[in-house]
């Protein structure tokens, strides 16, 4: 079917709860969905002013099922089993950022202990996760010191001897029957205690063991008891968070950035953070304005799996009816979980130290992605030879003639790759104010020895400023036998775009992907040309320090520790800079005179620049 098909289909779906099923061409299925009214949802993906994400997945659309069921809560479970099933591609779909590992205490006749990252659904039983893999270890030897059980992996296999582990006191020697199967599980049962319970129990036992030990004058006893405290200490040491509340608590919290989705969970267990789980997807469903269904598919799956659910469970920014969810908790699960706001200081601090970690999570993953959608876009508009995955922008940054700095920065795949980062300090103006002869400068130096040493151009070059830079830039690239090198500019007032040989610029809407790239590029460049310029004209001031009355090198970096530039001092005044380093007054008045004179009033470095 064609769009306009597709919308005619859906004004025969009922307005009952269900499923909708959406399929490409081939017939497989890309998204599945729930809804409280199927043919008001469905319809919904169709409505005009759609964003870019969203057009994506309607594009790719040429047919929709639908299944009804009695109410949402069905609709909801059917929606998770055809998404394990078909596992489509516009779904919320668990992949982890970062997995904590767990103990494992395996399900055999004879029991084993290990650390590992994988679930196995064969009755084990699993503690954790630990944020600390040290801790997780600690935890691992303290059980070998008070409890040891098997090493050997597998089933257990009967030996008429035992290994040297036995020997050790590292193993009871379950294969050469010297622990029956009872006495063996009652150890595992303490191993079980000693991971579950607060370890403030574990530790009276121990001293208690320790002092008896002691007054029998077992003093080498008493010290493995010791060691054994020692390493319950640095267990509970080794908890990010504590709060004394031994009612388990998990907070889930989650940040889009630029279409990138990550949701973080904190799990909260005897009034410890004992780990925090990172899990990744794109954004696509949230573009169809449903962030209420990608959280619930996020519970859902995630919990369905070996995690225990909590007594509570805190989100972020609830904005759905969450009757539903508990229900499943219920039915699934087997365990009555409340699902809540924050209800006070604590659980909102948490919460929000959960959604920073989401934020920087989605922002570390636009960094490491690269901005794809934006830099096919740039190659469409304006109709590039290739992806422009490698971009090189400039700045020129000068203050009155003064400290005049080409500021080159590098972008790879809509990121900045700072090692490729150049400056250019230009040499050919003496004291003139020409930001078209700094360019033919630094672009000259620049291209000509990637000519030299036989180095790649860059797949697209940005110019910060309008035709005239452009020009500039175009002439030297022309005189290096450059002319078909892609090459822009961007004037900041109206962000124009100006393209060699059209003597109108262009103006994308704000928030088009390939502006936003283009933005950054600009953004970055001026940034590293205004710090350069800025480190000169500190660096020169430090240098003349001597020629201020009473102001050496030990008053300087009183300045610039206090306000970060010489700049910043000056524009506070002397009465502020006395008041706020201890300097006397007159020496401030003689520093805000000499800079005066010698920066004729600090102006910005990049004036004139259209």
């Amino acid at each position: 079917m064609n769009i306009d098909e597709l919308k005619d289909s859906i004004s025969d779906f009922p307005l009952s709860p269900g499923v909708y099923l959406m399929k490409d061409d081939q017939g497989a299925i890309i998204y599945v969905g729930k809804a409280k009214k199927l043919r008001n949802r469905v319809r919904s993906y169709f409505a005009s002013g759609k964003d870019v994400k969203t057009a994506a997945l309607v594009g790719k659309i040429r047919n929709i099922d639908f299944i009804v069921t009695e109410n949402e809560y069905e609709a909801l479970i059917l929606e998770n089993n055809l998404i394990k099933e078909h596992n489509p591609r516009y779904n919320i779909n668990l992949k982890d950022g970062k997995t904590y590992p767990v103990i494992r205490i395996t399900a055999h006749k004879y029991p084993r202990i290990f650390r590992t990252r994988r679930i196995i659904r064969d009755g084990s039983d699993y503690f954790g996760p630990y944020a600390d893999v040290k801790a997780i270890d600690t935890y691992l030897n303290l059980v070998d010191n008070l409890y040891p059980l098997r090493k050997c992996r597998g089933v257990l296999k009967k030996r008429e001897h035992p290994c040297l582990y036995y020997h050790i006191n590292k193993c009871p020697g379950p294969c050469a029957g010297l622990i029956s199967r009872k006495d063996y599980n009652k150890r595992v049962e303490k191993v079980k205690n000693l991971l579950s319970e607060p370890p403030e129990k574990i530790r009276g036992e121990l001293e208690k063991k320790m002092l008896e030990a002691s007054s029998r004058l077992k003093f080498e006893q008493a010290a493995e008891y010791r060691d054994n405290l020692q390493a319950l200490e640095s267990v509970g040491s080794g908890q990010m968070v504590s709060d004394f509340d031994p009612e388990s608590r998990d907070y889930l919290a989650f940040h889009e950035h630029e279409g990138l989705l990550s949701f973080v969970v904190f799990q909260m267990r005897n009034g410890r953070l004992v780990g925090t789980d990172i899990f990744r997807n794109r954004n696509f469903n949230a573009a169809a304005g449903d962030e209420a269904n990608n959280l619930e598919q996020f519970v859902m799956r995630y919990y369905e799996e070996m995690r225990s659910p909590p007594g509570k469970l805190f989100i972020s920014r609830i904005n759905f009816d969450t009757a539903a969810l508990e229900r499943f908790f219920i039915e699934e699960r087997d365990s009555r979980v409340e699902i809540l706001s924050p209800e006070n200081t604590r659980d909102a601090s948490l919460l929000n130290m959960a959604e920073e970690n989401a934020r920087q999570d989605s922002f570390k993953r636009a960094r490491e992605i690269g901005d794809e959608e934006g830099i096919a876009e740039l190659k469409k508009l304006f109709r590039l030879p290739g992806l422009p995955r490698r971009i090189e922008g400039f700045d020129i940054a000068q203050l009155q003639g003064k400290y005049t700095v080409a500021a080159m920065v590098s972008f790879k795949n809509g990121v900045p790759d700072k090692k490729e980062y150049r400056y250019f300090n230009i040499k050919s103006l003496k004291g003139k104010i020409d930001d078209y002869e700094s360019m033919r400068e630094a672009m000259a130096r620049r291209y000509s020895r990637l000519q030299n040493e036989g180095k790649p151009m860059p797949d697209l070059i940005l110019i910060d400023g309008g035709k005239g830079q452009l020009n500039a830039a175009c002439e030297i690239l022309e005189s290096l036998g450059l002319r078909g090198q892609p090459i822009l500019s961007i004037a900041k007032r109206e962000e124009e775009i100006f393209i060699p040989g059209h003597s109108q610029g262009v103006v994308l809407p704000q928030g088009t992907p390939g502006l936003r790239v283009l933005q950054a590029v600009r953004d970055e460049s001026h940034r590293f040309g205004t710090s350069l310029n800025q480190k000169q004209r500190n660096r020169d001031l430090e240098l003349d320090a001597k020629k201020i009355p009473g102001f050496g090198p030990k008053r300087s970096s009183q300045l610039i520790v206090e306000f970060t530039t010489y700049e910043d001092a000056y524009r506070a005044g002397s009465a502020e800079i006395s008041r706020r380093t201890g300097i006397p007054e007159a020496v401030a008045e003689a520093f805000m005179e000499y800079f005066a004179d010698t920066r004729e009033d600090a102006a910005s470095p990049d004036q004139g620049k259209r």
